[in-house]
């Protein structure tokens, strides 16, 4: 990975004048990591330059999110853009509201699982479990590093039956696991789609997706990129499959500002 800012001649001749679709995380990406969900803020500085990135004639913003669809709705508390939740199964914007079909029996398996981990991991302190209706996160940010095996052995059993009968699936996040419907969907699949749709939407006019994130799940949209516009991974490290990186949030607003600062 090249870090984005040693590039920006040739970023400036790749995006000026073009329709940009800016695919955003929120979590390490507008908002700082922070010890729990609730806990992550999205400055009003990056709030108020989303909203006028939102209002550029030749820009589309979706936040696409591992959070549910009402979370990241009242996260990010901004109109004209477009939302997906639980990594792709929700979406909610302009002109489009939709919710993949799970299949039957799968939100009673959810509510299972969700009471077994609470009484299981009752008496481990730092544990947050998570209920996003279409999905399950078990957080163990907090939790002391002795805990991590036994955490990690009541989520393997937990879910182990569900698993090897296809009824759900396991998500791997920064200090989450995450369980999910077994379908073959993902923040990849939902880029891609969005896509298509917007491409149907502007006709003729060139759409250059920038895809920014932090997490394991964006991948999938690093990935499903890899070959199209521009991927952004947030963070240390060259594990990504991403083309660029930006060190920290910071540099995230940093670079949304220039983007808005490009001429049309």
């Amino acid at each position: 990975m090249r870090y984005i800012f040693d590039d920006l001649e040739k970023i400036q001749q790749d995006l000026k004048g073009k329709y940009l679709f800016l695919f955003l995380d929120c979590d390490g990406t507008l908002a700082a990591i922070a010890d729990t969900p609730d806990q992550a803020i999205i400055s009003q500085r990056t709030k108020k330059l989303l909203s006028l990135l939102s209002q550029k004639k030749n820009c589309r913003i979706a936040v696409v999110s591992g959070r549910s669809l009402d979370d990241i709705k009242k996260k990010v508390g901004l109109k004209n853009i477009i939302y997906s939740g639980n990594h792709g199964f929700q979406i909610d914007g302009p002109k489009i509201k939709h919710e993949l079909a799970v299949p039957g029996g799968y939100k009673e398996v959810l509510r299972r699982i969700r009471v077994e981990l609470k009484k299981k991991l009752s008496d481990v302190r730092g544990v947050l479990v998570e209920d996003k209706k279409l999905s399950l996160a078990l957080h163990f940010r907090l939790a002391a590093l002795k805990q991590l095996p036994l955490i990690r052995s009541v989520f393997s059993r937990s879910t182990a039956p569900y698993l090897k009968n296809n009824k759900i699936r396991i998500k791997p996040g920064k200090k989450v696991l995450e369980v999910g419907p077994p379908l073959a969907w993902n923040k990849g699949k939902i880029v891609l789609w969005l896509l298509a749709r917007q491409a149907a939407l502007s006709k003729k006019q060139r759409i250059i997706p920038v895809y920014i994130g932090d997490d394991v799940t964006d991948e999938d949209a690093f990935k499903a990129l890899k070959n199209n516009g521009l991927t952004i991974f947030v963070g240390a490290g060259n594990n990504s499959q991403a083309k660029y990186y930006l060190k920290d949030v910071q540099d995230v607003y940093n670079f949304l500002k220039y983007i808005l600062n490009l001429e049309g």
